[in-house]
């Protein structure tokens, strides 16, 4: 039984592979792969989500790539495939994707020593995560999830981070779909919409780009009816090992007593 030689391109999946006890493995990782810290720190880095060095990526001699249909290039998992033996497609789109994934990297990794224990309780956690978030109350407001400024970017209805505030009731804005992939998942906004109006909360993302209090009254002018906070755009958005957390995060945002699925 050979040890894999893993690269992940995904941050997401980094930590997860890590959680799975495959933090040894890793071969490669891209710039954005931070955490855990002290686990990636000595994994060599091979470009962006969206730029990897694939000639430094093919010297590492992976054996098996974790790609992300939204984070990487449809190109670079074509070129991949042309010196990786096994390149893993995720594309969690819903919380309760996060189980998929656990099973499709347990099904993957099942020769390597504590993975099928690691991803059993990794599936535990998350689906007790999800139970508690759906036994509360649901808020039923209306809100604009910020993730750029300048211009100002959103999330399409079919993207992980609307799902999940979905779970808190709350349904994103504007109701647009973004499909698989692309540009059309990441709405531009102009800043004079009519429904800007009607929103009864913005969230100001701490990633891709990192809002702060100086940013507050800005997004409060673009959005006068609106309750304006700053969230921790990591529990929001990183699926994998992270979704349990970011399910119990998103019910303290929304109340310990009012979080649950938002009506379709």
């Amino acid at each position: 039984m050979s040890a894999p030689r893993i690269a992940s391109l995904v941050p997401s999946a980094t930590q997860t592979l890590v959680a799975l006890g495959l933090g040894p493995c890793l071969v490669a990782r891209t710039g954005f792969c931070i955490h855990p810290a002290e686990a990636v720190k000595g994994v060599p880095k091979v470009g962006g989500t969206k730029d990897v060095n694939l000639a430094k990526l093919k010297r590492l001699a992976p054996t098996h790539v974790i790609v992300n249909v939204d984070e990487n290039r449809r190109e670079t998992a074509d070129a991949l495939r042309e010196f990786v033996p096994e390149v893993i497609v995720t594309h969690p789109s819903r919380p309760e994707d996060n189980l998929v994934l656990f099973e499709q990297l347990r099904a993957a990794f099942a020769d390597q020593p504590g993975v099928n224990e690691r991803a059993a309780a990794l599936a535990a956690e998350f689906s007790a995560a999800l139970s508690r978030c759906r036994a509360a109350d649901r808020t039923g407001q209306q809100v604009l999830y910020l993730i750029w400024r300048d211009p100002w970017m959103t999330v399409a209805r079919d993207t992980y981070i609307s799902a999940m505030l979905a779970e808190a009731g709350w349904r994103t804005w504007p109701d647009l779909r973004g499909g698989d992939h692309g540009a059309g998942r990441y709405p531009v906004l102009v800043g004079d919409e009519s429904g800007l109006q009607q929103i009864d909360r913005v969230l100001l993302s701490s990633e891709p780009y990192r809002f702060g209090a100086e940013h507050l009254a800005e997004a409060q002018a673009l959005c006068p009816q609106a309750q304006v906070q700053l969230v921790d755009g990591e529990l929001l958005s990183w699926w994998g090992a992270r979704g349990a957390a970011g399910l119990d995060y998103l019910r303290e945002l929304s109340g310990a007593s009012r979080c649950g699925p938002a009506a379709p």
